[in-house]
Protein backbone atom coordinates (compact mmCIF):
# COMPACT_ATOMS: atom_id res chain seq x y z
CA UNK A 1 0.00 0.00 0.00
CA UNK A 2 1.87 3.66 -0.85
CA UNK A 3 2.54 5.81 1.57
CA UNK A 4 0.73 8.90 2.59
CA UNK A 5 1.39 11.84 3.99
CA UNK A 6 0.00 13.04 7.15
CA UNK A 7 -0.38 16.42 8.48
CA UNK A 8 1.04 16.38 12.17
CA UNK A 9 0.59 20.16 12.93
CA UNK A 10 -0.47 23.34 12.47
CA UNK A 11 0.29 27.18 13.59
CA UNK A 12 0.44 30.70 13.24
CA UNK A 13 1.59 34.07 13.71
CA UNK A 14 1.07 37.50 13.37
CA UNK A 15 3.68 40.42 13.74
CA UNK A 16 2.84 42.86 17.09
CA UNK A 17 1.24 46.61 15.12
CA UNK A 18 -2.52 46.20 14.72
CA UNK A 19 -4.54 48.97 13.23
CA UNK A 20 -8.46 48.61 13.07
CA UNK A 21 -10.19 49.25 9.41
CA UNK A 22 -11.38 53.04 10.56
CA UNK A 23 -7.88 53.70 11.18
CA UNK A 24 -6.90 51.88 8.23
CA UNK A 25 -9.36 54.33 6.25
CA UNK A 26 -8.53 57.39 7.75
CA UNK A 27 -5.13 57.10 6.87
CA UNK A 28 -5.81 56.01 3.45
CA UNK A 29 -7.73 58.71 2.68
CA UNK A 30 -5.45 61.20 4.47
CA UNK A 31 -2.87 60.12 1.79
CA UNK A 32 -5.11 59.73 -0.96
CA UNK A 33 -8.35 62.01 -0.91
CA UNK A 34 -6.11 65.06 -1.67
CA UNK A 35 -4.36 64.03 -4.46
CA UNK A 36 -6.96 61.69 -6.68
CA UNK A 37 -10.83 62.51 -7.53
CA UNK A 38 -12.21 59.28 -6.96
CA UNK A 39 -10.57 58.13 -3.54
CA UNK A 40 -14.40 59.14 -1.70
CA UNK A 41 -16.17 56.44 -3.99
CA UNK A 42 -13.31 53.69 -3.86
CA UNK A 43 -12.86 54.59 0.05
CA UNK A 44 -15.75 52.19 0.25
CA UNK A 45 -14.11 49.35 0.01
CA UNK A 46 -13.07 49.81 3.37
CA UNK A 47 -16.18 49.39 4.75
CA UNK A 48 -17.58 46.47 2.72
CA UNK A 49 -14.09 44.30 2.99
CA UNK A 50 -15.46 42.64 5.80
CA UNK A 51 -12.49 43.43 7.88
CA UNK A 52 -12.02 44.63 11.08
CA UNK A 53 -8.35 44.86 12.27
CA UNK A 54 -5.22 43.77 10.44
CA UNK A 55 -1.53 43.28 12.15
CA UNK A 56 1.62 44.82 10.23
CA UNK A 57 5.20 44.56 10.57
CA UNK A 58 5.43 48.14 11.07
CA UNK A 59 3.90 51.11 13.02
CA UNK A 60 1.44 52.94 10.80
CA UNK A 61 3.85 56.27 10.42
CA UNK A 62 6.17 54.18 8.89
CA UNK A 63 4.18 53.83 6.07
CA UNK A 64 2.98 57.27 5.36
CA UNK A 65 6.85 58.60 4.55
CA UNK A 66 8.42 58.24 1.53
CA UNK A 67 10.02 54.94 0.78
CA UNK A 68 11.64 53.10 -1.99
CA UNK A 69 12.62 49.12 -2.77
CA UNK A 70 15.51 49.04 -1.04
CA UNK A 71 13.80 50.20 2.49
CA UNK A 72 10.74 47.88 1.72
CA UNK A 73 12.92 44.96 1.04
CA UNK A 74 15.29 45.26 4.48
CA UNK A 75 11.72 45.67 6.15
CA UNK A 76 10.90 42.09 4.34
CA UNK A 77 14.25 40.77 5.23
CA UNK A 78 13.92 41.21 9.14
CA UNK A 79 10.33 41.03 9.74
CA UNK A 80 9.65 38.05 7.50
CA UNK A 81 12.42 36.23 9.40
CA UNK A 82 11.04 36.75 12.88
CA UNK A 83 7.81 35.37 11.69
CA UNK A 84 9.20 32.42 9.72
CA UNK A 85 10.73 31.63 13.03
CA UNK A 86 7.87 31.96 15.16
CA UNK A 87 5.37 30.28 12.84
CA UNK A 88 7.93 27.73 12.44
CA UNK A 89 8.90 26.84 16.74
CA UNK A 90 5.35 26.54 17.28
CA UNK A 91 4.59 23.92 14.47
CA UNK A 92 7.49 22.42 15.65
CA UNK A 93 6.42 22.61 18.97
CA UNK A 94 2.81 21.22 18.01
CA UNK A 95 4.18 18.11 16.21
CA UNK A 96 6.30 17.22 19.40
CA UNK A 97 9.86 17.98 17.35
CA UNK A 98 12.51 19.95 17.43
CA UNK A 99 13.95 22.02 14.76
CA UNK A 100 16.86 19.75 14.48
CA UNK A 101 14.38 16.84 13.83
CA UNK A 102 12.90 18.55 10.30
CA UNK A 103 14.57 16.80 7.37
CA UNK A 104 13.15 19.10 4.24
CA UNK A 105 11.67 23.13 4.81
CA UNK A 106 9.30 24.44 2.17
CA UNK A 107 9.47 28.35 2.38
CA UNK A 108 6.46 29.99 0.90
CA UNK A 109 6.92 33.89 -0.22
CA UNK A 110 6.11 35.88 -2.26
CA UNK A 111 6.66 39.97 -0.76
CA UNK A 112 10.16 40.01 -0.81
CA UNK A 113 13.11 38.74 -1.92
CA UNK A 114 15.66 36.71 -0.09
CA UNK A 115 18.83 35.32 -0.88
CA UNK A 116 19.92 33.64 0.80
CA UNK A 117 16.00 32.55 1.41
CA UNK A 118 14.31 32.77 4.46
CA UNK A 119 14.96 29.36 5.68
CA UNK A 120 19.01 29.84 5.54
CA UNK A 121 18.51 32.81 6.71
CA UNK A 122 16.68 31.34 10.62
CA UNK A 123 18.92 27.99 10.11
CA UNK A 124 21.24 28.75 12.85
CA UNK A 125 19.10 30.42 15.12
CA UNK A 126 16.26 28.25 14.95
CA UNK A 127 18.69 24.98 15.10
CA UNK A 128 18.29 23.22 11.80
CA UNK A 129 20.70 20.23 11.03
CA UNK A 130 23.24 21.27 8.22
CA UNK A 131 22.26 18.66 6.20
CA UNK A 132 18.29 20.42 5.78
CA UNK A 133 16.81 20.03 2.76
CA UNK A 134 15.36 23.66 2.01
CA UNK A 135 12.58 24.03 -0.82
CA UNK A 136 12.12 28.27 -1.43
CA UNK A 137 8.71 28.84 -3.52
CA UNK A 138 8.32 32.29 -5.27
CA UNK A 139 5.67 33.47 -6.82
CA UNK A 140 2.40 31.74 -6.39
CA UNK A 141 0.83 34.68 -3.68
CA UNK A 142 -2.66 33.90 -2.37
CA UNK A 143 -2.31 30.36 -3.80
CA UNK A 144 1.02 29.73 -1.52
CA UNK A 145 -0.49 27.98 1.32
CA UNK A 146 -2.12 25.54 -0.37
CA UNK A 147 0.48 24.69 -2.87
CA UNK A 148 3.35 24.62 -0.30
CA UNK A 149 0.99 21.71 1.58
CA UNK A 150 0.88 19.76 -1.51
CA UNK A 151 4.49 20.16 -2.23
CA UNK A 152 5.63 19.38 1.31
CA UNK A 153 3.04 16.16 1.22
CA UNK A 154 4.88 14.90 -2.18
CA UNK A 155 8.22 15.60 -0.37
CA UNK A 156 7.29 13.63 2.92
CA UNK A 157 5.90 10.47 0.66
CA UNK A 158 9.19 10.75 -1.11
CA UNK A 159 11.04 9.88 1.69
CA UNK A 160 8.82 7.99 4.22
CA UNK A 161 9.90 8.28 8.34
CA UNK A 162 11.08 12.00 7.27
CA UNK A 163 9.63 15.69 8.83
CA UNK A 164 8.90 18.53 6.42
CA UNK A 165 8.34 21.62 7.31
CA UNK A 166 6.03 23.85 5.60
CA UNK A 167 6.38 27.81 6.60
CA UNK A 168 4.49 30.47 4.63
CA UNK A 169 5.17 33.97 5.01
CA UNK A 170 3.77 36.85 3.90
CA UNK A 171 4.85 41.03 4.45
CA UNK A 172 1.82 42.53 1.89
CA UNK A 173 2.13 45.69 3.84
CA UNK A 174 5.68 46.79 2.52
CA UNK A 175 4.04 46.53 -0.88
CA UNK A 176 1.76 49.49 0.13
CA UNK A 177 2.12 52.29 -1.77
CA UNK A 178 1.39 56.36 -1.69
CA UNK A 179 2.27 56.79 -4.76
CA UNK A 180 -0.18 54.43 -6.63
CA UNK A 181 -3.03 57.02 -7.82
CA UNK A 182 -4.98 53.55 -8.78
CA UNK A 183 -7.97 51.71 -8.33
CA UNK A 184 -6.14 48.22 -7.43
CA UNK A 185 -3.79 50.12 -5.12
CA UNK A 186 -6.43 51.54 -2.82
CA UNK A 187 -8.18 48.08 -3.11
CA UNK A 188 -5.03 46.60 -1.93
CA UNK A 189 -4.46 49.11 1.10
CA UNK A 190 -8.18 47.59 2.39
CA UNK A 191 -7.74 44.65 2.20
CA UNK A 192 -3.73 43.56 2.64
CA UNK A 193 -2.02 42.50 6.27
CA UNK A 194 0.70 40.50 7.15
CA UNK A 195 1.35 37.46 8.77
CA UNK A 196 2.55 34.25 8.78
CA UNK A 197 1.62 30.57 8.80
CA UNK A 198 3.41 26.81 9.07
CA UNK A 199 2.77 22.97 8.92
CA UNK A 200 4.16 19.68 9.77
CA UNK A 201 3.74 16.99 7.15
CA UNK A 202 5.74 13.31 7.80
CA UNK A 203 4.94 10.15 5.71
CA UNK A 204 4.70 6.31 7.41
CA UNK A 205 3.02 5.05 10.20
CA UNK A 206 -0.64 6.38 10.91
CA UNK A 207 -1.54 9.36 13.83
CA UNK A 208 -1.53 12.73 12.79
CA UNK A 209 -4.27 15.41 12.40
CA UNK A 210 -5.77 14.19 8.95
CA UNK A 211 -4.41 12.59 5.80
CA UNK A 212 -3.51 14.52 2.72
CA UNK A 213 -5.58 12.30 0.22
CA UNK A 214 -4.63 14.08 -2.78
CA UNK A 215 -3.79 17.41 -4.07
CA UNK A 216 -3.58 19.48 -7.78
CA UNK A 217 -3.58 22.46 -9.90
CA UNK A 218 -5.59 24.08 -12.41
CA UNK A 219 -4.27 27.19 -14.31
CA UNK A 220 -6.66 28.92 -16.52
CA UNK A 221 -5.29 30.27 -20.12
CA UNK A 222 -4.83 33.65 -20.89
CA UNK A 223 -4.73 34.88 -17.41
CA UNK A 224 -1.81 36.47 -16.52
CA UNK A 225 -3.36 39.95 -15.86
CA UNK A 226 -5.75 38.94 -13.12
CA UNK A 227 -3.03 39.19 -10.04
CA UNK A 228 0.17 39.71 -9.58
CA UNK A 229 3.37 42.37 -9.52
CA UNK A 230 4.50 45.07 -11.18
CA UNK A 231 8.27 45.81 -9.88
CA UNK A 232 9.68 49.52 -10.32
CA UNK A 233 11.99 51.48 -7.95
CA UNK A 234 9.83 52.57 -5.21
CA UNK A 235 8.67 48.53 -4.71
CA UNK A 236 5.83 45.88 -6.06
CA UNK A 237 3.17 47.46 -7.19
CA UNK A 238 -0.16 45.13 -7.06
CA UNK A 239 -2.15 44.11 -10.07
CA UNK A 240 -5.79 43.30 -10.51
CA UNK A 241 -6.61 43.55 -14.03
CA UNK A 242 -10.03 41.64 -14.00
CA UNK A 243 -12.39 41.25 -10.93
CA UNK A 244 -11.85 38.15 -9.21
CA UNK A 245 -15.15 37.79 -7.61
CA UNK A 246 -16.96 37.35 -10.71
CA UNK A 247 -14.70 35.24 -12.07
CA UNK A 248 -14.23 33.11 -9.18
CA UNK A 249 -18.09 32.74 -9.31
CA UNK A 250 -18.65 31.87 -13.20
CA UNK A 251 -15.31 29.66 -13.57
CA UNK A 252 -13.84 28.20 -9.71
CA UNK A 253 -16.54 25.50 -9.98
CA UNK A 254 -15.22 23.17 -13.13
CA UNK A 255 -11.63 23.43 -11.83
CA UNK A 256 -12.16 22.26 -8.71
CA UNK A 257 -14.26 19.44 -10.18
CA UNK A 258 -11.26 18.96 -12.59
CA UNK A 259 -9.13 19.36 -9.61
CA UNK A 260 -11.09 16.51 -7.03
CA UNK A 261 -11.52 14.21 -10.34
CA UNK A 262 -7.74 13.59 -10.73
CA UNK A 263 -8.16 11.87 -7.22
CA UNK A 264 -10.87 9.80 -8.14
CA UNK A 265 -13.35 12.39 -6.12
CA UNK A 266 -16.44 15.00 -6.67
CA UNK A 267 -17.94 17.99 -5.06
CA UNK A 268 -20.23 15.58 -3.16
CA UNK A 269 -17.50 13.32 -1.52
CA UNK A 270 -16.71 17.08 0.46
CA UNK A 271 -17.71 17.64 4.01
CA UNK A 272 -16.11 21.21 4.35
CA UNK A 273 -14.37 23.63 2.31
CA UNK A 274 -11.42 25.66 3.67
CA UNK A 275 -11.04 28.38 1.53
CA UNK A 276 -8.64 31.51 0.98
CA UNK A 277 -11.08 34.47 2.62
CA UNK A 278 -9.24 37.06 -0.13
CA UNK A 279 -12.15 39.54 0.59
CA UNK A 280 -15.99 39.37 1.15
CA UNK A 281 -16.88 39.58 -1.92
CA UNK A 282 -14.55 36.93 -2.81
CA UNK A 283 -16.42 34.87 0.27
CA UNK A 284 -19.49 35.28 -1.27
CA UNK A 285 -18.45 34.16 -4.88
CA UNK A 286 -16.85 31.09 -3.58
CA UNK A 287 -20.38 29.93 -1.63
CA UNK A 288 -22.19 30.52 -4.63
CA UNK A 289 -19.86 28.86 -6.89
CA UNK A 290 -19.40 25.89 -5.06
CA UNK A 291 -23.10 25.46 -4.51
CA UNK A 292 -22.91 26.10 -0.72
CA UNK A 293 -25.16 27.67 1.18
CA UNK A 294 -24.71 31.65 2.00
CA UNK A 295 -22.80 32.01 5.19
CA UNK A 296 -21.16 28.55 5.55
CA UNK A 297 -17.77 29.90 5.38
CA UNK A 298 -18.34 31.33 8.74
CA UNK A 299 -14.40 30.39 9.30
CA UNK A 300 -13.43 32.13 5.88
CA UNK A 301 -15.49 35.46 7.16
CA UNK A 302 -13.96 34.99 10.84
CA UNK A 303 -10.00 35.46 9.69
CA UNK A 304 -10.98 37.64 7.11
CA UNK A 305 -12.38 39.81 9.70
CA UNK A 306 -9.54 39.62 12.44
CA UNK A 307 -7.08 39.37 10.51
CA UNK A 308 -7.54 40.70 6.36
CA UNK A 309 -5.79 39.17 3.85
CA UNK A 310 -2.34 37.81 4.48
CA UNK A 311 -2.15 36.05 1.17
CA UNK A 312 -0.74 32.79 1.11
CA UNK A 313 -0.96 31.80 4.98
CA UNK A 314 -4.43 32.99 5.16
CA UNK A 315 -5.78 29.85 4.35
CA UNK A 316 -3.75 27.89 6.80
CA UNK A 317 -5.61 30.41 9.71
CA UNK A 318 -8.84 29.16 8.36
CA UNK A 319 -7.61 25.63 8.85
CA UNK A 320 -6.34 26.31 12.35
CA UNK A 321 -10.01 27.39 13.30
CA UNK A 322 -11.57 24.32 11.15
CA UNK A 323 -9.51 22.06 12.84
CA UNK A 324 -10.46 23.64 16.37
CA UNK A 325 -13.98 23.23 15.65
CA UNK A 326 -13.45 19.29 14.83
CA UNK A 327 -12.00 18.62 10.94
CA UNK A 328 -15.15 16.29 9.06
CA UNK A 329 -14.22 13.27 7.32
CA UNK A 330 -12.84 15.13 4.16
CA UNK A 331 -11.77 18.73 3.90
CA UNK A 332 -10.95 20.59 0.99
CA UNK A 333 -8.15 23.28 1.24
CA UNK A 334 -8.58 25.84 -1.88
CA UNK A 335 -7.25 29.02 -2.79
CA UNK A 336 -6.76 31.05 -5.67
CA UNK A 337 -3.44 32.88 -6.90
CA UNK A 338 -1.15 34.26 -9.75
CA UNK A 339 -1.28 32.04 -13.29
CA UNK A 340 -3.83 32.37 -13.05
CA UNK A 341 -4.40 29.34 -10.21
CA UNK A 342 -6.82 27.35 -8.47
CA UNK A 343 -4.77 24.73 -6.09
CA UNK A 344 -6.62 22.27 -3.74
CA UNK A 345 -5.59 19.89 -1.23
CA UNK A 346 -7.92 17.11 0.22
CA UNK A 347 -7.78 16.02 4.09
CA UNK A 348 -9.31 12.80 5.09
CA UNK A 349 -9.05 13.00 9.07
CA UNK A 350 -6.85 10.25 10.48
CA UNK A 351 -7.99 6.99 11.66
Amino acid sequence: MPEIARLQSVATAVPPHVIGQRDAAEAARGGFAARYDDFGRLARVFESSGIRKRHLVRPLDWYLAPLGWAERNAVYLEAAGALFHEAATRALEGAGLRAADVDTVVTVSSTGVATPSLDARAADQIGFRADLERVPVFGMGCAGGVSGMALGARLAVSRPGTNVLVVAVELCTTAFRLDKLTKENIVATALFADGAAACVLRAGGAGGIAAVEMAGQHTWPDTLDVMGWAVDDEGLGVIFDRAIPPFAEARLAPAIDAILGRGGLRRADVDRYACHPGGAKVITALERALSLEQGSLDHEREVLADYGNMSAPTVLFVLERVIAAGLPPRTLLTAMGPGFTASGVALRTAA
